[in-house]
């Protein structure tokens, strides 16, 4: 007979090996039977356009790239026309496909919306990817970053009121087709704690948690609503340079991320943010402390390095006036 000590001891060790034995049969179904068994839904049949915010660099460069290779005319909008033109002749070449460009600075507010909602019209939009977005410079302290009235208002112009803007333009149009796929991106930040990110994580917090009501709310109309939460990327946003196993390439985390659409709501998209975040999320249950302090660490670290950083460019043009 066990002792009512030694029973509690079993049933913690049998919860345990649930918890985990469900991570990875979830981990092994999503990041490697859906892929194999192409359960991802065909992204080519919602409809003629796909629609991509903060499209010239990065992760939303990518989905434009990705998008296009499969068939599908692309709309690029971001802030310098420049680059869109750039891009928009690249995919035209690489593709043969039909793209166009609306220049717009979601960081400006809300009158780019309706300059959007006008060059959009008629189009059969399939695909809208909520990419753009803004962070920090660098992890900082809430009360102690430099300019952080500016750059708080501007992350909730673009990670917040730009999803919610580019859903009411594009979505009433799905409806009435009884299909469609709006994928938002939030981040990894969102679902662990994350100091001295503060305001970006929460911004990418609702996010996740509007995505989720909305999907709810319009799967009975054919819409697939999917959240993408990336860990690191390298791209210009990251300041990751050189592209690792933990941080791919654009491209590269864009092709995995795709496999998932219509098999997962919300994705890290990537098999190892996936496990980084599970790490995390398992020492936050553990300990809320050991996890946020764990995160706080880190971003110290990369705060003094780019504090260092301009210090030293500081001293560069002190050097160069003189």
């Amino acid at each position: 007979m066990y002792t009512s000590l030694e029973k509690l001891g079993l049933l913690f060790l049998a919860y345990i090996a649930y918890k985990i034995g469900s991570k990875l049969l979830t981990f092994l179904f999503y990041y490697f039977a859906a892929p194999a068994l192409s359960l991802a839904v065909d992204l080519k049949r919602m409809g003629k356009w796909a629609v991509v915010t903060g499209a010239t660099d990065g992760i939303g460069k990518a989905y434009a790239e990705a998008l296009a290779k499969k068939g599908l005319d692309i709309v690029l909008i971001s802030r310098t026309k420049s680059k869109l033109e750039d891009v928009a002749a690249d995919i035209r070449s690489n593709y043969k496909v039909n793209t166009k460009i609306i220049e717009a600075d979601f960081s400006l507010g809300d009158e780019v919306f309706a300059t959007i909602e006008k060059e959009l019209y008629g189009l059969e939009i399939g695909v809208l990817v909520n990419n753009v977005g803004f962070s920090y410079p660098y992890p900082d302290y809430f009360l102690s970053l430099e300019n952080k009235d500016r750059i708080y208002k501007t992350i909730i112009q673009c990670n917040i009121n730009t999803v919610i803007n580019m859903c009411q333009i594009v979505m009433p149009a799905m409806v009435e087709q009884n299909k469609g796929v709006v994928i938002n991106l939030s981040s990894a930040s969102a679902l662990f704690p994350c100091p001295m990110l503060s305001v970006y994580g929460a911004s990418k917090a609702f996010v996740i948690k509007f995505s989720e009501d909305l999907a709810s709310e319009y799967e009975k109309k054919g819409i697939i609503v999917q959240c993408v939460a990336p860990g690191f990327v390298a791209s210009a946003m990251s300041k990751i340079s050189k592209p690792t196993w933990m941080a791919p390439s654009p491209n590269k985390y864009v092709s995995c991320v795709l496999k998932t659409v219509g098999v997962q709501k919300l994705t890290m998209g990537y098999y190892p943010h996936f496990l980084m975040v599970g790490l995390l999320q398992f020492l936050q249950g553990i300990s809320h402390s050991l996890a946020a302090g764990l995160v706080t660490r880190t971003h110290e670290n990369i705060r003094t390095r780019a504090l260092r950083k301009k210090e030293r460019e500081l001293e560069k043009e002190i050097s160069a006036a003189q």
